[in-house]
């Protein structure tokens, strides 16, 4: 899969918050024909322990609606980019772009565990990443960022807005009743009403939707694989 390069990743945090803002503005948040027609979806996560500079990156791409699994892509990598809340992006980006970069073709649609637009200077995870992938892509988020919004009703299905600074930027959405809601924000090249559309498609029976769910797996193994040997992930770390 082929990845533009927007901006270099190790930059001090006053030009970082400075880039998020002027990237913010070239997102697009209306559904584009790649979002209307979707045959592949991709589900994309980040493992790493606390305080370390390690990071593990799996991306999973499944057919849709069906979603069956057809390809899994990985990538380990240490960052040096320091843990600062709303830039997570800067330490999580380069090490997905590699996993990404291992997808023998570009999925139509792709959802992040992290934020699209529900972010301080709208720009998160799956905005930014969306810029570098010129995809559609979807946030997906188990806690909320920005924002304010009353409690979904208990049953599947049941949504409310997240409204942040008088603009509604995502949909609280119960996926599972009993279990709390996720955060879903559209990333770029997709409407927030889409994006809720095509999650709401992707939920079975688990809180996470499928694709995020399935990368979250994937990049379990991967770490616990590269924890039981050593050599495996010295050769990760080489290519």
């Amino acid at each position: 899969m082929k990845i533009r390069r927007l901006h270099p990743w190790d930059i001090p945090r006053p030009d970082a918050a400075a880039l998020q803002k002027t990237l913010q503005g070239e997102l697009i948040l209306t559904d584009t024909e790649a979002a209307a027609r979707i045959t592949t979806i991709a589900g994309a996560d980040i493992s790493y322990a606390r305080h370390s500079d390690l990071f593990f990156a799996a991306v999973v791409l499944l057919s849709f609606p069906d979603l069956t699994i057809r390809q899994e892509a990985r990538a380990v990598a240490r960052v040096s980019f320091p843990y600062l809340p709303g830039f997570l992006s800067f330490r999580e980006g380069p090490v997905l772009l590699e996993a990404f970069a291992g997808l023998a073709a570009p999925p139509d649609l792709i959802m992040f565990d992290g934020h699209g637009i529900a972010h301080p200077r709208g720009l998160g995870l799956a905005s930014h990443l969306g810029l570098f992938l010129d995809r559609p892509t979807i946030g997906c988020a188990k806690s909320r960022l920005v924002g304010d919004y009353r409690e979904p009703g208990p049953e599947i299905g049941a949504a409310e807005p997240l409204v942040f600074q008088g603009r509604i930027v995502g949909t609280v959405l119960r996926t599972k009743a009993g279990v709390r809601p996720v955060f879903i924000s559209p990333g770029h090249r997709i409407s927030l009403e889409q994006a809720v559309a095509v999650t709401r498609r992707c939920c079975r029976g688990y809180r996470i939707p499928e694709p995020v769910r399935q990368a979250h797996l994937a990049v379990n193994r991967l770490r616990a694989s590269c924890a039981e040997n050593p050599a495996g992930l010295e050769n990760f770390l080489k290519n």
